[in-house]
């Protein structure tokens, strides 16, 4: 009867334990990774003008999704695909003002003789990433080590500058001399939740129209900080 008994408890268990077996392929098969980004940057400005500099501190916020494709069998090599937005805002000297006649006017202020609380410029860009990840990952393992590289496309939707003094304020939305079209080379590395994260554009912020005593600003951005990656 005991027999009979432990050999029924066994067929009624092994469709569970099957079960169990064929959900645990199924998950390793088809887990991925990195799904969402938030990442905090210190903005640069590269290829300055004679005179150009830059002051306190220059912020980038961007956040977004990307879709991870495992390319290999043990899914710790893929592609990623996204969607996302950033605000990036840079302190420096250069006074973008509204031409009187047409079109805007690009003075470098002499901080020894004009005396200003605030003088910047941001951007708000919708950005396509692309990325080439390897990653140390597993279906269990949730801290690993990655190194994600590719390009990033984004597109300015909006754009402003502000200057503040003493005695004065200027104020410009929608300035038509930005270049719509950024991109550039992304760079990120690092283990569990602590990445860090690097931008560096291929194009110039400022179209050929912004110049400076008849020579385009052909300056671009450099992003650095920290990104941190979501399921």
């Amino acid at each position: 009867m005991r027999i009979v008994l432990i050999v029924l408890i066994f067929f009624i268990s092994s469709p569970y334990v099957i079960g169990q077996e064929e959900s645990t392929v199924v998950l390793d098969s088809l887990y991925k990774e990195d799904q969402f980004y938030f990442a905090i940057t210190y903005n640069l400005l590269g290829n300055k003008p004679n005179g150009v500099s830059q002051n306190g501190f220059s912020s980038g916020f961007h956040f977004g999704y990307i879709k991870d494709i495992p390319v290999n069998p043990h899914r710790n090599v893929a592609i990623g695909l996204g969607l996302g937005f950033s605000t990036n805002s840079f302190n420096n000297n250069l006074l973008i003002s509204e031409d009187l006649n047409e079109g805007y006017l690009y003075t470098i202020l002499d901080d020894n003789n004009i005396s200003y609380i605030k003088n910047k410029f941001t951007t708000y860009l919708v950005e396509i990433p692309i990325e080439f990840r390897w990653r140390t990952s597993t279906a269990k393992e949730y801290k690993f080590w990655r190194i994600y590289t590719g390009v990033k496309f984004g597109y300015v939707v909006a754009n402003s500058s502000k200057f503040k003094s003493d005695l004065t304020k200027i104020k410009n939305n929608g300035i038509s001399d930005f270049e719509n079209l950024q991109y550039g080379f992304t760079f990120s590395a690092g283990y569990s939740t602590w990445n860090l994260h690097f931008y560096y554009a291929l194009n110039p912020i400022f179209s050929s129209a912004a110049k400076i005593n008849n020579e385009s600003i052909d300056m671009n951005a450099i992003k650095i900080g920290l990104i941190f990656y979501i399921l």
